[in-house]
């Protein structure tokens, strides 16, 4: 549970107390006074309005009302140079964006964690932020995390190893979680504690040492990223396959929104279940072109035959417009005649 700043506890007690105080002590002094002549007393004389007196003090009486004043101008002049401290701190805005942040992951769900906010980390969120995708990012560092704008991720600083640090991410209504530290160990053990917390969420890992890769795939990641392998062999295609490059960052970067790919799982007794790809006529009527069809099996398929019949748990691999692959993906889980 979340525990108020020590300064706000100040803020709150000081004149609390001092309303307490002066309640009982007016009762104590004059014995006509009840307890709620007390809080009358206690109430004007803090104030400093200095309405008539409820019943005439005694020389006792003014003796506490000046020991009260004294009390109430060093009690307030200190409470409010607390409060003056932690505005200009930040401590306030500090503590209401990590009360927001607390509500957030309360009801975050069907979202991705991604472990490490590092160079690759960055534009992994980033992707997700402009695909619109809710996800909880987790650093160590505070520092790197301090300036968090990215829309649709909530930041969180900790160690993403920790169990308890998953947990509050939501890792049990999670449907992803990408670990992207520059560890490998770090990689491993987050992978790890993820699958013994959520045995059906999804888990891409990267890798910086390629015999690391099995040891992350026995840990239960289902896709690990080499970002070396990946960059490595994308020069060498730029320089052998020039063409084929362009023709990918056509379809992947992110200013080329008038053409892009996507993928769509087909659900059970929907339109497209068990015809074949020249009767769903997705080309012609939608203009998508199917690259490839993933069968539930897990094969894959490359450059479908327009007599390749569509079943459940297939998946497509669409090339198209952003609205006609929106089309598609509907298509997909409509449900038949």
């Amino acid at each position: 549970m979340f525990r108020l700043p020590q300064r706000f506890l100040v803020l709150a007690g000081v004149p609390l107390t001092l309303i307490l105080i002066g309640t009982i002590g007016y009762p104590l002094v004059q014995n006509e006074y009840t307890l709620f002549d007390g809080l009358y007393m206690t109430v004007i004389t803090l104030t400093t309005i200095g309405y008539q007196e409820v019943h005439t003090l005694s020389t006792a009486g003014r003796v506490f009302t000046i020991f009260l004043i004294f009390l109430g101008v060093f009690g307030f002049a200190y409470s409010g140079s607390e409060l003056i401290r932690t505005v200009i701190s930040g401590e306030l805005a500090e503590f209401v964006g990590k009360q927001n942040m607390e509500r957030a992951l309360a009801n975050v769900s069907d979202h991705i964690i991604v472990c490490g906010f590092g160079r690759m980390g960055h534009l992994v969120c980033k992707e997700f932020s402009r695909l619109g995708k809710t996800f909880v990012v987790i650093d160590r560092s505070e520092e790197s995390l301090k300036d968090f704008q990215l829309p649709n991720g909530i930041p969180l600083v900790g160690d993403a190893t920790s169990d308890e640090l998953l947990k509050k991410a939501g890792i049990d209504r999670a449907y992803c979680l990408v670990t992207v530290m520059a560890s490998d160990a770090d990689n491993l053990f987050t992978t790890m504690s993820a699958r013994l917390l959520n045995p059906k969420i999804m888990i891409v890992a990267r890798v910086e040492e390629m015999q690391s890769e099995q040891k992350l795939i026995r840990a239960g990641a289902n896709r690990v990223v080499s970002p070396y392998q990946i960059g490595g062999t994308r020069v060498a295609h730029a320089v052998l396959k020039p063409t084929v490059v362009d023709f990918i960052e056509l379809t992947t970067r992110t200013e080329h929104i008038d053409l892009e790919m996507e993928e769509c799982r087909i659900e059970p007794k929907i339109a497209l279940t068990g015809i074949n790809l020249r009767d769903a006529r997705l080309r012609t009527e939608h203009q998508v072109i199917i690259v490839a069809i993933k069968k539930a099996s897990g094969h894959m398929l490359f450059n479908p035959p327009s007599e390749t019949i569509l079943e459940a748990g297939d998946t497509l691999v669409a090339m198209g417009s952003l609205e006609n692959l929106g089309k598609l993906s509907r298509l997909a889980i409509s449900q038949g005649a």
